[in-house]
């Protein structure tokens, strides 16, 4: 007995769709497993985490807040996936917007109007610029871009740790922080709640970043490249350029998800500041890959996670490592799924496979 793995052209309509679904679900089943382990009833745990953290009025909030990082640091990690790059280096892009935006803050003297929106620029551009290195190396030289970005990161954050704790340390004692933003550097908050402005900054994000990849040239030529690069290349698309510039616009988004972490919520710049959100806007982008709302949600449902994990942690006294396991299931199913989608398996008895892909 053979299998054969022919590709598949013909998937289901509900197959795209109900995947990420599936694979949040299979994530959960498997994660409730770990829960009886440990002596916890998964139901009791699930429901502290997802019931008891959307019917709160704190729960709701504190998600929103949260998804604001991993929603923007999602699409920084899609907009090159959507051309067939992988920006793995969102952490770092988000920590160099987040030391710009905050120099900006701290040393220019100017009212609310221009402080933060000249802030937010300075992150952009920086995270921009910084984003758009691996793109440049991948487009001119053809060096792997997962390496490149990956080794950025490390870099960006060591060198965010590097300016708090000298040029830009501030505030008193013996912790390595900068000084506290002024007000007129700080995001407005919404309502009289935690909830600051970066929320709709970040909707209005999504909002272009969909229009721009499903309803401009630009994003017609991207999406193309990402499906075939070397047919983009003979229809006469510059994919040099188009590398660079998907790779600059992550990296401005990644910035700007770290300015608005510092001016919206922690108020000053710490050495690592971030529990890691462009690292975890890889299984984001991978759930929402079909598009940018769909990044969106899987932002929120990350967002939602993180809050939720915090409160089982401290009803059951659940380990806060359950929900990074949780995160790498997702991953995992969700390469699972992308192989069966991308194949199907046929069984042929008694005879040797002709051509259709390679045997198992």
């Amino acid at each position: 007995m053979r299998v054969e793995l022919e590709a598949r052209t013909d998937q289901p309509r509900w197959l795209t769709y109900g995947t990420p679904v599936v694979t949040v679900l299979a994530a959960l089943a498997v994660g409730a497993v770990a829960l009886v382990a440990l002596g916890v009833n998964p139901i009791a745990a699930y429901e502290t985490m997802f019931v008891g953290t959307l019917t709160s009025t704190f729960g709701v909030t504190e998600t929103l807040v949260k998804a604001v990082p991993l929603v923007l640091t999602g699409l920084a990690v899609y907009v090159p996936l959507k051309a067939g790059l992988w920006n793995i280096g969102a952490e770092g892009q988000l920590y160099i917007g987040a030391v710009v935006g905050t120099w900006v803050g701290l040393n220019i003297d100017a009212g609310f109007l221009v402080l933060v929106p000249l802030a937010l620029f300075g992150a952009g551009l920086a995270g921009g610029l910084y984003g758009a290195v691996p793109g440049y190396l991948r487009a001119r030289y053809g060096v792997n871009e997962i390496i490149v970005s990956l080794m950025l990161t490390f870099v960006g954050v060591r060198v965010a740790s590097y300016l708090v704790r000298g040029p830009m340390r501030g505030g008193e004692g013996n912790f390595p922080v900068s000084a506290v933003l002024p007000d007129a550097a700080q995001l407005p908050t919404l309502g009289g709640t935690s909830l600051h402005a970066g929320v709709l900054v970040t909707l209005v994000l999504v909002g272009v970043v969909a229009v721009v990849v499903s309803r401009t040239r630009t994003g017609f030529e991207v999406t193309f490249v990402g499906s075939n690069a070397d047919a983009a290349r003979g229809m006469g698309m510059h994919t040099a350029r188009l590398y660079v510039f998907v790779f600059a616009v992550g990296g401005a988004l990644a910035g700007l998800a770290g300015s608005m972490e510092i001016m919206g919520v922690q108020e000053r710049l710490r050495p690592e500041f971030s529990p890691g959100y462009g690292f975890t806007a890889i299984p984001i982008a991978l759930l929402g890959r079909n598009g940018a709302v769909r990044v969106l949600l899987a932002g929120l449902f990350f967002a939602l996670l993180f809050v939720g994990g915090s409160s089982m942690e401290v009803a059951f006294g659940v380990p806060a490592a359950l929900v990074d396991v949780v995160q790498a299931l997702v991953v995992l199913f969700l390469i699972t799924a992308e192989f069966f989608k991308r194949y199907r398996v046929s069984l042929v008895v008694g005879e040797p496979v002709v051509g259709g892909g390679p045997e198992v």
